[in-house]
């Protein structure tokens, strides 16, 4: 367990970040103890550790976000006031974007936390991601699942990272692991996340989709209150051996329009 895992009354934003989730891990790694760390790819920074790659990315779960409540059935509905409870930086901007009246209350905790707290009254909704909830088996408990485009989820949510040593990236075993769309989408929005320098502490959403050597990529960074969003849309070629570079340099492309119009509005 790791010390983002075992520190549950602060917020990510001010213990440190991500990197609370992977450090150890990492250290561990790079020791030798381990030979190879599964990460959630959305808690990985931008950049690679020195000495650490990501060798490996699997096939994605489900990238959407997903709407609990005992009583409602999607954000929309929930009356003025109404507490949502969330700790991600992204949720609270996008969720406050399309409903300025209602109440974000900060929330904490493995799923099952949540939920519970939810269900305690703590919250009148919280915001998952399908994927933790469809890999705990717990798919049935979303109301709705939030659209992507309309909403984009965390850079590479519902993604796996398979991390090694540099030294091991191309080691026979990981052929199997490897899933090329997904590898495509997740490079897309990693760009945008690096150029932009996003951590807990800066509200970006990004969703590719590869439609055969299309790739289209939607990035929106929004004030933690959600009053400003700025957002991109723009799409590459992906099938030529330059591939991953392609999608890269669309997620930089986006993330510095962003940068750009949006200036110093995203610090928070």
């Amino acid at each position: 367990m790791t010390s983002g895992d075992r520190i549950q009354d602060r917020l990510l934003t001010d213990i440190g970040g991500k990197a609370l989730f992977t450090k150890e891990i990492e250290e561990a790694l790079l020791a030798g103890r381990i030979d190879c760390a599964v990460h959630s790819m959305k808690d990985m920074p931008g950049e690679d550790a020195p000495g650490l790659v990501i060798a490996a990315v699997p096939v994605r779960e489900d990238p959407r976000d997903a709407f609990l409540s005992p009583q409602f059935e999607t954000l929309a509905a929930m009356p003025q006031g109404a507490k949502l409870g969330t700790a991600s930086l992204r949720r609270q901007a996008q969720a406050l974007h399309l409903r300025p009246d209602i109440a974000i209350v900060p929330l904490r905790g493995n799923v099952d936390t949540r939920i519970a707290k939810m269900e305690q009254g703590e919250a009148d909704a919280i915001i998952l991601a399908a994927a933790g909830l469809n890999r705990l088996g717990l798919s049935h408990l979303p109301r709705a699942l939030i659209d992507p485009i309309a909403c984009p989820p965390a850079p590479a949510q519902g993604a796996l990272a398979i991390q090694t040593r540099a030294e091991d990236a191309d080691a026979p075993w990981l052929a199997a692991l490897k899933h090329r769309a997904t590898t495509l989408a997740i490079t897309a929005e990693r760009g945008a996340l690096a150029f932009l320098e996003g951590s807990c502490r800066t509200a970006i959403g990004a969703y590719a989709t590869l439609d055969g050597a299309t790739l289209t990529l939607v990035v929106e960074a929004l004030t933690p209150t959600g009053d400003r969003r700025f957002r991109r849309e723009g799409q590459t070629d992906v099938g030529g051996p330059h591939g991953l570079s392609a999608a890269r340099d669309l997620g930089f492309r986006l993330g510095e329009a962003i940068a750009l119009e949006a200036g110093d509005a995203l610090i928070r």
